[in-house]
């Protein structure tokens, strides 16, 4: 009984100290070096542990990293560090909680950039593409069907994207402050190559892909036709005859795939 009792007085106390621990590391400024552990010997935990996550962080948003300067990238690196609670253990998935935390956890503070958010999503969807686990099914799929007759299948590992900021043209040297009047549409896609690529659209192309994924009944011609009369055009075989050509362009990127195999 008494060695059941030390036992547990055992497990409960290194619990502890695992917790002093991991907490210190964490945030020394706020939980102080365990007892009996030299600070010397927990710099060493301290930087390796927080450079890791510092420098993975860097690598998934570059241009954020870029744009805020190594002294706020430092701060918000290490605040994310601190604070937030990560639901998964797996480092491929740190970039999502990250995002997560930028988004949801973070109070904005003064300095941030009015396109932060939006930039930090379009940064990590690069990583969303390249990490997707969805297959493509090439049995229901036509790769050299009518385009115009028949239903353009849009590939699932294709996403439009709506921005209030030119986020793919923001750098160090282009940071705009105000958002642009009419969004931005990017396609983010991943080809048969597993290579990421990005394409602006225009908001006609969004408006596109958006009803064929939403209605898998309806021929390219047939959606083209409701955008000319949404559009009032002058020229109806114009907009169908150049919304071809665009479904062209977009099946060599592997955005479109073909048309749909009926049962």
């Amino acid at each position: 009984m008494s060695n059941q009792s030390h036992n547990t007085s055992d497990t409960k106390s290194f619990t502890r100290q695992q917790y002093e621990f991991a907490a210190h590391i964490r945030d020394p400024q706020k939980n102080p070096c365990p007892p009996g552990v030299e600070d010397r010997r927990m710099a060493i935990y301290r930087e390796l542990f927080f450079n890791n996550v510092e420098d993975f962080m860097t690598s998934s948003y570059p241009v954020l990293h870029s744009v805020l300067g190594e002294a706020r990238w430092q701060k918000l690196v290490r605040d994310f560090y601190a604070e937030h609670r990560a639901e998964t253990p797996l480092f491929p998935r740190l970039p999502a909680e990250f995002l997560n935390y930028v988004n949801e956890v973070r109070r904005p503070q003064a300095g941030d950039p009015t396109f932060m958010l939006e930039l930090a999503h379009y940064e990590w969807m690069e990583l969303a593409a390249a990490q997707s686990g969805v297959e493509i099914d090439w049995n229901t799929v036509d790769r050299n069907g009518d385009l115009l007759n028949g239903h353009p299948v849009v590939s699932p590992l294709a996403w439009v994207l709506s921005y209030n900021f030119p986020v793919h043209r923001i750098s160090a040297e282009f940071q705009p402050q105000e958002p642009d009047k009419q969004a931005t549409h990017i396609i983010v896609y991943r080809d048969e190559n597993d290579d990421v690529g990005f394409i602006e659209i225009s908001p006609m192309t969004a408006v596109l892909l958006s009803r064929l994924e939403q209605d898998t009944s309806l021929t390219g011609k047939a959606a083209l036709l409701q955008l000319a009369r949404e559009m009032n055009h002058p020229d109806v075989d114009m907009v169908v005859n150049g919304g071809l050509e665009i479904l062209g362009n977009l099946q060599q990127r592997n955005i479109i795939l073909g048309t749909r195999v009926h049962p």
